[in-house]
């Protein structure tokens, strides 16, 4: 014989409804605020678009991109290796090399990256008969070198941090493990400290990289024609304020493509920690 259970008859459990506090209001209406803004600077640059000058300042906005590409590539791979000497003092247990080592990291993470540039480019020609002497002159001349020169050493100092942070978060059992296998001290760390600690000093190098991205404006104030200077240029001739906004958008654009490579550059690194 076939028993049919009766339907239930409680009632399902009422879903709290969320009520309408202060803070959600707030956020709301913050929320709209954004949106129009949005909205408006968007219809602002549909509705003021002009070809002629697309067409008379957008190479010249083009080959500032490529300008700033250049320079933030070239800046953070000489800053690498720059970084390298300083993350060994900065391990290092002699009180002498460390503190030069901390000097250096202290000096350029604790200064303006605006002032270190205006001390290249404008200080080097307080010193313009000594760089002749030496044959100097001839780099310290040209603002682009002064510029990437300054970006270098101040992104060397952040990576630096960087990686001596990543490499000291490496439990210490790695290097006694490592020990107990007979590895030398140079083939543990490039065989079991470097590659752990890169893990986590990768998202950490991806955030420097944009900020060095956002800060390569600086280098349109000593007359470096990258992006911001080619902004500058075509704001001068024409006055026009969408010509900044347009700007804006492309810094914005960069800095989201390099953030999506970098996330998937991390999944494929780390997809080994996720089985």
């Amino acid at each position: 014989m076939t028993y049919i259970d009766a339907p239930s008859t409680e009632r399902p459990p009422m879903v709290a409804r969320r009520k309408w506090t202060g803070a959600r209001i707030t956020g709301l209406m913050l929320m709209m605020l954004w949106a129009a803004l949005a909205l408006s600077i968007v219809y602002m640059l549909v509705d003021g678009y002009d070809p002629e000058k697309v067409a008379k300042y957008g190479p010249r906005i083009l080959s500032g991109i490529w300008v700033t590409v250049k320079l933030v590539a070239i800046s953070i791979v000489l800053g690498a290796l720059i970084s390298i000497p300083v993350v060994i003092g900065r391990l290092s247990h002699n009180p002498i090399i460390g503190g030069i080592a901390f000097g250096y990291s202290y000096f350029f993470r604790g200064t303006p990256l605006l002032a270190q540039t205006f001390l290249v480019y404008y200080g080097a020609g307080q010193f313009t008969d000594a760089l002749k002497s030496v044959g100097l002159w001839v780099f310290f001349r040209d603002a682009y070198f002064c510029a990437i020169f300054t970006f270098s050493l101040n992104t060397a100092a952040y990576q630096a941090e960087i990686l001596a942070g990543a490499i000291r978060a490496v439990p210490s059992g790695q290097w006694q493990a490592a020990d107990s296998l007979g590895l030398r001290p140079f083939t543990t760390m490039f065989k079991v400290i470097l590659p752990q600690a890169l893990i986590t000093a990768l998202r950490p190098y991806g955030n420097e990289v944009i900020l060095m991205i956002k800060g390569s404006a600086i280098a349109s104030i000593i007359t470096v024609l990258d992006l911001m200077g080619q902004t500058r240029y075509a704001f001068s001739k024409t006055y026009d304020l969408q010509i900044y906004i347009w700007a804006a958008v492309i810094y914005l654009i960069t800095v989201e493509v390099l953030r999506r490579l970098w996330e998937m550059m991390e999944r494929r690194l780390t997809r080994h920690l996720k089985r």
